[in-house]
């Protein structure tokens, strides 16, 4: 009996359980309507990015750009179908984790968002593209650059930055030529953006001739390089490349100077921000990076977007205006499909041509964009300044707006 009893009230326990999980479902689909009170059709978006860890500083520059290019289209009135729209944005955090990624997107599907505009990181853009696009959900990267993501087939992957492929040559032809480097060591941090992007570097020098005195590699949560770059020193390179992000590359650079190592540093996208500078102080004068695209000041877009960001979020760290095009990309398919449906919109999407902040945006067949420009930056005086650009061309000053639709 005194087990019966204790079975009876486990029993009772785990039914309450139950019937609280069984109302938090509808309540969570409740707070995100399909249609608003007032008549309006509520379109969601999902932006995913790091927003906790040590690249958060880049995550929420993302989700930025996001809500800038939200809250502006929300008060443009944009009308599909005869509705007037609200564009309702769902943020979510990944934590640059590959398995949390998953999850996460599996979050987005559930809430029925009709675009996701992320990840942020190539290694949880990938396998999240899958969940996306078995579910027929449309994905654009603001910042994923391994070539894997759009490789794999799926007609509803996209990005507005510039691939690995195309950035990779860029450093390695850069550092041959401009730099006349003879000996280089490569370091990256084994996630999908870093290492990738080592490859194509190391694939590009050696084609120009240079030699790869060391090949190392370590985490992208490691503060602490002085093992390996004591072991780099040994080789004498002229210059060592860092695939990885600013949170690595900043004390990377500090322990370069503090071993006396002469070569000089040079990496990709992910640390050619504001924060490098913070992070590696003096260190960092005379080192280099690559990013995606014509430099800002060239492009007639950024100027109005960096005000008003500025007002909103302060300054610029990386990605935002790429995730402010995305964003009033899906906006501007489906204006032009006349459908929120991600069926729909997603063939004029793949078709679209738009003149946007980082400049004319149109993609190919494998959703990749088109004639992407790459430009090296140097510290000079604590600031970056530039050095060269490869391809790429900027979009023609809007009549209206920093990112309007070019009308066809």
């Amino acid at each position: 009996m005194k087990y019966a009893r204790l079975s009876l009230i486990a029993t009772a326990v785990l039914a309450l359980a139950a019937c609280g999980k069984g109302e938090q479902k509808p309540a969570e689909q409740a707070a995100a309507p399909a249609a608003a009170p007032s008549g309006e059709l509520v379109v969601k978006l999902g932006q995913v990015s790091p927003l906790t860890g040590p690249i958060a500083h880049l995550g929420k520059d993302s989700e930025s750009g996001v809500k800038l290019a939200v809250d502006e289209l929300n008060a443009e009135g944009v009308t599909i179908g005869g509705q007037k729209v609200k564009f309702e944005l769902i943020s979510e955090d990944d934590q640059a984790d590959p398995k949390i990624a998953t999850q996460v997107a599996q979050r987005l599907v559930d809430a029925k968002v009709a675009a996701v505009i992320g990840h942020l990181n190539s290694g949880t853009t990938i396998p999240a593209s899958k969940v996306y696009s078995d579910a027929g959900i449309v994905q654009i990267s603001p910042s994923a650059t391994n070539p894997a993501y759009t490789t794999q087939g799926f007609k509803s992957a996209f990005r507005v930055i510039p691939n690995d492929v195309q950035q990779g040559k860029a450093i390695g032809d850069f550092i041959a030529d401009t730099l006349k480097a003879k000996k280089i060591a490569i370091v990256d941090d084994r996630t999908a953006y870093g290492q990738g992007l080592a490859d194509e570097v190391e694939k590009a020098a050696k084609a120009k001739g240079v030699e790869i005195v060391k090949r190392e590699f370590t985490t992208n949560t490691a503060t602490d390089f002085m093992a390996i770059l004591t072991s780099i020193k040994g080789a004498k390179p002229d210059v060592i490349f860092f695939g990885g992000m600013d949170a690595q590359a900043g004390p990377m650079a500090k322990q370069i100077k503090k071993l006396g190592i002469t070569a000089k540093l040079i990496g990709g996208d992910g640390f050619q921000t504001p924060e490098f500078i913070k992070l590696a102080a003096d260190a960092a004068e005379g080192q280099f990076a690559s990013n995606t695209g014509v430099p800002k000041e060239q492009l007639p877009g950024f100027a109005t977007f960096n005000e008003k960001f500025k007002a909103k979020y302060g300054e610029v760290q990386l990605y935002s205006p790429y995730a402010y095009d995305a964003t009033k990309l899906v906006a501007a398919a489906m204006k032009k499909a006349d459908s929120a449906d991600p069926k729909k919109f997603l063939p004029a999407l793949a078709a679209i041509e738009y003149d946007g902040v980082v400049g004319k945006i149109k993609f190919d067949d494998k959703g990749d964009v088109l004639n992407g420009a790459i430009t090296v930056y140097q510290v000079k005086g604590g600031k970056w300044e530039v050095m060269g650009t490869v391809g790429g061309a900027a979009a023609p000053a809007p009549a209206a707006a920093p990112a309007e639709e070019k009308k066809q």
